[in-house]
C-alpha cells in the first residue's frame, strides 16, 4: 500500500509539472502531439523543459535529488538544455532534526555524545540529500582536543531509496518499450548505474576510505589538502574527519582580497585533476564548487581543500592511454587516429568505416580551431563528441562519462577564477610525460621491479621444474625411433627457450640498471 501511495504521489507531481507533456512530445507523432495538446488544458506549462524536470525532481525529495544530480553526467545522453538544468541541482535540502543526527551517533558508537566531544554544534553547517554534517571538538586520549566535522547518514534511506528505485525500474521499463528514441536514453542502464552510486555513497566508511587514498596520493603535490579520517570513529552511517577552514572557491572577491593568486588558482586546479588522472588513475569525480575551499592559513596558504568524497572516479592504464592519445591526435588535428583509437577501443563496431567516422569527428572538432586554445572549451568538445558518436553505435564508457563530467566541472571552476586559462597549454605537460613514461626505460624498470618478488621466486624452482617435466616428459619405451627423436626435440626447443627467456631477463635487469646509472650520472 505505501509503494501505491508513493506511486500515487510520483504520478501526481509529474502531471504537475508537465512530464507527461514532455514525454508524449519526444515522439514526433502527430495524434501524441494531439493528445498532450488536450491533456494540457487548463495547466500553465510555460517554464523551459529543464526546469520542469529538475523543479519536479525537486519536490519529489532527496532520492530523486541525487538521481537528478547523476543524470547531468550523462550529458553523452540528455539533451543539452536538460543537463545544463540538472547540473544546477545543489546538495541544498532541509536538514534534518539534530536528536535525529545524535541519536544515530550514540546508537554507532554505543557511547553518549559528551563522552565522545568535548562540544558538538547541534546546528548542521551542511546538509545534502545523502547525510549532513555538524562541526565538534574530539575528546583525544592524549587531552589534545581536535576540532572535526561529522557527517551522519539521513534516517531510513536504505528503505526510502529501495521503494523509489523500485519504481524508477518500473517507469524505465515503460520508457524502455515505448519507443527506439526511448530506448536510445538507456533508461534500465541509467537507472542501473544510479542505484550503484546511491548504494555506495550510503556507506560511509567508503567514502572515508576513497578520502585516505587521496589523501596519500596528493601528499607530495602541496597543492591540495584533504582531511584526515578518524578511523576510530568511522562507522557506515557516521564518519568523524578532521575540521578544515578554508573560504569557499566560489567567493572569489573575498580569496582576491586575502592576497591569493587568483590565476595561480586555477591552473592549481587543472594541475590537481589531471593528476589525479593521468599519474594515479583515481580522481575526486564531485569537485563542484561547494565541494571546494581554499586555505588561507598562513601554512597552507593558497591551497586547495578538497570535501565530500561520495563519488570517486577510476581508469585503468588502457582508459589513460586512449585519453592520453586522444587529447593527443586532437590537438595536432588527426582526425583519422581519433577515428582509429574509437575502433582499436571496441568502443565502435569493428566494421565501421574508418573514413565516415573521421568526417563525423572533424565536423565537430574543426570549427573550434578556427580561435584560440583559451577561447573554447575542451570539455564541451568532447561532449560533442559522444553525442555525435551516438550513430555509430558507440558504448559510452561510465568512467569515461565521470571524467568528462568533471572535467566540465574543472573547466568552468577554471575560468570562472582566470577567464584567460588556457586548459590545453596546462594539461599538455602531464600528456607529454605520461605517454614518455609510458614508452620510457622507466616504465620497463618499473615493471621489472613490480614483477621482481615473482620472479626471485620462481628462478631458484627452476631447476626442479625442469626436473619434474623431463620426467613427465620421458618417452615410454617402445616408441618408434622417429618418434623418440620427435620427442627429444622438443624437449630440446622448450629448454633452449626456458634458458633463452632466463638470460634475456638477467640481461635486461643489468641493462637497466646500466641505463639508469648512466640517466643518473
Amino acid at each position: 500500500m505505501t509503494r501505491l501511495f508513493r506511486g500515487v504521489f510520483i504520478f501526481s507531481v509529474l502531471i504537475r509539472f508537465g512530464l507527461d507533456e514532455l514525454l508524449l512530445t519526444s515522439f514526433h507523432k502527430p495524434w501524441l502531439s494531439a493528445l498532450s495538446r488536450i491533456l494540457t488544458i487548463g495547466r500553465k506549462l510555460d517554464a523551459p523543459r529543464g526546469q520542469r524536470i529538475r523543479e519536479a525532481l525537486e519536490s519529489l525529495g532527496p532520492i530523486f535529488v541525487k538521481f537528478g544530480q547523476v543524470l547531468s553526467t550523462r550529458r553523452d545522453l540528455l539533451p543539452i538544455d536538460i543537463a545544463d538544468e540538472l547540473a544546477r541541482l545543489q546538495d541544498r535540502v532541509p536538514p534534518f532534526e539534530s536528536d535525529v543526527a545524535i541519536a544515530t551517533i550514540e546508537r554507532a558508537f554505543q557511547k553518549k555524545v559528551d563522552d565522545i566531544f568535548v562540544s558538538f554544534d547541534r546546528e548542521p553547517v551542511a546538509s545534502a540529500s545523502i547525510a549532513q554534517v555538524h562541526f565538534a571538538v574530539l575528546k583525544d586520549r592524549s587531552n589534545r582536543n581536535r576540532e572535526v566535522a561529522v557527517k551522519v547518514l539521513r534516517p531510513g534511506m536504505l528503505q526510502a531509496i529501495e521503494k523509489d528505485l523500485s519504481l524508477m525500474r518500473m517507469m524505465a521499463g515503460w520508457v524502455d518499450g515505448i519507443s527506439n528514441g526511448g530506448r536510445r536514453l538507456k533508461p534500465r542502464e541509467v537507472v542501473a548505474e544510479f542505484d550503484k552510486y546511491l548504494h555506495d555513497e550510503l556507506d560511509l566508511v567508503r567514502e572515508a576510505a576513497s578520502a585516505a587514498q587521496l589523501r596519500r596520493n596528493m601528499a607530495g603535490l602541496d597543492l591540495v589538502l584533504i582531511p584526515e579520517m578518524f578511523w576510530d570513529y568511522c562507522m557506515p552511517d557516521v564518519i568523524v574527519m578532521e575540521r578544515m577552514h578554508g573560504v569557499p572557491i566560489s567567493q572569489v572577491e573575498r580569496l582576491r582580497s586575502a592576497g591569493v593568486d587568483i590565476p595561480k588558482l586555477a591552473r592549481d586546479g587543472v594541475t590537481i585533476f589531471f593528476t589525479q588522472v593521468f599519474r594515479d588513475g583515481f580522481f575526486h569525480a564531485d569537485m563542484h564548487p561547494g565541494n571546494i575551499q581554499v586555505s588561507i592559513e598562513p601554512a597552507t596558504f593558497g591551497r586547495y581543500i578538497s570535501l565530500d568524497f561520495g563519488i570517486i572516479g577510476t581508469l585503468t592504464g588502457s582508459d589513460k592511454e586512449y585519453l592520453a592519445q586522444n587529447f593527443t591526435a586532437f590537438f595536432r588535428r588527426d582526425y583519422k587516429r581519433v577515428a582509429e583509437l574509437h575502433i582499436e577501443s571496441g568502443w565502435v563496431p569493428a566494421a565501421t568505416r574508418v573514413d565516415e567516422l573521421e568526417s563525423a569527428i572533424r565536423s565537430v572538432c574543426e570549427p573550434y580551431f578556427d580561435r584560440p586554445l583559451k577561447d573554447f572549451s575542451l570539455g564541451l568538445v568532447l561532449m560533442r563528441l559522444f553525442q555525435t558518436s551516438r550513430r555509430f553505435h558507440v558504448e559510452i564508457q561510465p568512467q569515461l562519462v565521470l571524467l568528462q563530467k568533471t572535467l566540465l566541472n574543472i573547466e568552468g571552476l577554471g575560468r570562472q577564477l582566470d577567464p584567460d586559462l588556457d586548459l590545453w597549454n596546462t594539461a599538455k605537460p602531464f600528456l607529454e610525460k605520461w605517454m614518455v613514461d609510458q614508452l620510457g626505460p622507466k616504465k620497463l624498470m618499473d615493471q621489472f621491479r613490480n614483477e621482481a618478488p615473482l620472479y626471485a621466486k620462481l628462478l631458484p624452482e627452476l631447476p626442479r621444474l625442469l626436473h619434474d617435466f623431463l620426467q613427465r616428459s620421458r618417452p615410454a619405451q617402445g616408441l618408434a625411433l622417429s618418434e623418440l627423436v620427435a620427442e627429444q626435440k622438443r624437449t630440446n626447443r622448450l629448454l633452449q627457450s626456458i634458458l633463452y627467456g632466463a638470460v634475456g631477463f638477467v640481461l635486461g635487469l643489468v641493462a637497466m640498471q646500466l641505463i639508469v646509472r648512466v640517466r643518473l650520472f
